[in-house]
């Protein structure tokens, strides 16, 4: 009888622990920074799939960066942090030339072969190219420490089982929002004209570089 309430306690447990997990990735994925805008963008250029698969990799950035702070690997979190500004550089100088490559290329050849050519094509860059935008950002992991210290994180045992719930609670959430997210854009993408998609590649290449900009004057001023 005990063993079977012990059970369910920390059955309990791991559910409001993958619960603050969905609630932190939904949170940490919600602002419409960069690498949402990158991710509409491609939603409207190629598609709800390939949209997603790039959301997906900002999620798995995320959940990334939650193992580091969740688990304690020290040893990786030191040389993040320690090079934080190098990563810091490196991401901006890439968003950089993702904006000027949206204001100057042309989407209608972009939207006509995507819509010729097979969905998977091209599937996996996506992934990695939102992957190592978002990881270049390593202050994410200082939003999950604080996130987990007011959760408060266990170190026994079980309590190593509850975090890696809360991590894949982290994952799913993050991964809903992208999938929502891009689904909502791609309903609206029907309705797109070709000079629509052109405006708004434009659009989105100045928003990015918008940021970029302002992402250096943070750097340099505080």
């Amino acid at each position: 009888m005990a063993y079977s309430y012990i059970r369910l306690s920390l059955l309990g447990m791991n559910i409001e622990f993958f619960l603050k997990g969905l609630l932190v990735g939904i949170i940490v994925s919600a602002p419409m920074g960069p690498i949402g805008v990158l991710c509409v963008q491609k939603t409207v250029n190629k598609g709800h799939f390939l949209g997603f698969l790039s959301g997906l990799g900002a999620a798995t950035a995320d959940t990334f960066y939650a193992v580091l702070a969740a688990f304690g690997v020290t040893f990786i979190t030191n040389f993040l942090t320690k090079n934080q500004i190098l990563f810091q550089v490196v991401g901006i100088m890439v968003l950089l030339f993702l904006g000027f490559r949206m204001i100057f290329n042309n989407p209608v050849k972009q939207y006509r072969y995507h819509r010729t050519s097979g969905k998977k094509r091209g599937a996996l860059k996506d992934y990695i190219s939102v992957f190592f935008l978002t990881i270049s950002n390593p202050l994410t992991i200082i939003f999950f420490g604080a996130a987990f210290t007011m959760m408060g994180l266990l170190t026994d045992s079980e309590g190593q089982r509850a975090n890696l719930m809360l991590v894949a609670g982290i994952f799913a959430g993050a991964s809903l929002w992208w999938f929502l997210l891009t689904y909502v854009v791609n309903i609206f993408r029907k309705r797109f004209r070709l000079r629509n998609i052109f405006m708004l590649n434009r659009i989105s290449g100045i928003i990015i570089i918008t940021l970029s900009i302002a992402a250096i004057i943070k750097f340099f001023l505080f």
